[in-house]
């Protein structure tokens, strides 16, 4: 029997993210210690090991991507390269049409590079058919999107549901994931409802609910506040930072909004397609 994707009551102790996850079948003994007792410092013990150590969850090498418009050919990025450690909050800022959304699109594998390589949790996404992509990106990666992007005739628990019809899992083991998740986002009362009857905070918080209802290795967001004001903004902000720190979710984050780059523990700008080494 496979294990809940989520555990709701995994808390960070002190740690700060960036934690690497072995997780264990409940019942199974924990082969350093049972239970976390005698656990080495900067581990424990419930149902999942932790360790404070951060490794590359993304590796990015001589990156470059360019689109065509008739015979012209248009760079968008130029050689980049950079590493993001699992468990992190990265915020990629820059003006409008530095790259930021390409980037993005390049490490949640919707898009190909036209040079260089984009390792995710040591995979090589960039050698990948599409149909491989596919599937690497319902399994891997949720998604954030600035307009929610919820179907308009389904409800939250539809909307939160739908990544989870692609699996195995049972009708009995979609709800509870279903429902695990909308509670966390705190819309617990609210799974009836069509995106029409909720406000713009409370649909994000669904379009996220549904990101994480898979457990995935990545969350991309692209503007996740713009559509929304300062309040609902900082609702959100704070749900990812949630996300990110007690839940260990390694977030890819891009914004032109300085106040929500601030909730990133590493913010990278681009310039032009170049990524800006001291950023």
């Amino acid at each position: 029997m496979e294990d809940l994707p989520f555990i709701p009551s995994l808390r960070r102790r002190g740690l700060r993210g960036g934690y690497k996850f072995t997780t264990l079948p409940i019942g199974r003994e924990c082969p350093l210690s049972p239970c976390g007792r005698g656990l080495g410092e900067g581990y424990f013990c419930i149902n999942t090991l932790m360790t404070d150590i951060k490794q590359p969850i993304v590796e990015i090498r001589n990156l470059s991507k360019s689109y065509r418009r008739g015979i012209q050919v248009i760079p968008v990025l130029e050689n980049i390269n950079f590493d993001i450690p699992e468990g992190e909050f990265l915020a990629l800022m820059g003006p409008s049409g530095s790259g930021k959304s390409t980037l993005l699109n390049l490490i949640a594998g919707i898009d190909k590079t036209d040079t260089g390589t984009v390792m995710v949790g040591g995979l090589d996404i960039t050698s990948m058919t599409e149909t491989e992509l596919a599937r690497w990106r319902a399994a891997n990666v949720g998604f954030i999107f600035q307009f929610y992007n919820l179907i308009p005739v389904l409800t939250a628990f539809e909307n939160v549901e739908l990544p989870l019809l692609l699996t195995w899992l049972s009708r009995k083991e979609r709800r509870e994931h279903v429902e695990m998740v909308l509670q966390m986002v705190g819309l617990a009362d609210r799974m009836s409802h069509y995106p029409s009857q909720l406000s713009g905070g409370q649909q994000q918080r669904v379009a996220i609910a549904r990101a994480i209802v898979t457990d995935p290795t990545l969350l991309v967001a692209d503007e996740p506040t713009g559509d929304l004001d300062r309040v609902s903004a900082e609702e959100i902000l704070e749900l990812m930072a949630r996300l990110n720190q007690e839940f260990g979710k390694t977030i890819i984050m891009v914004t032109h909004d300085p106040h929500a780059a601030e909730r990133a523990h590493i913010i990278r700008k681009l310039e032009k397609g170049i990524l800006n080494a001291h950023s």
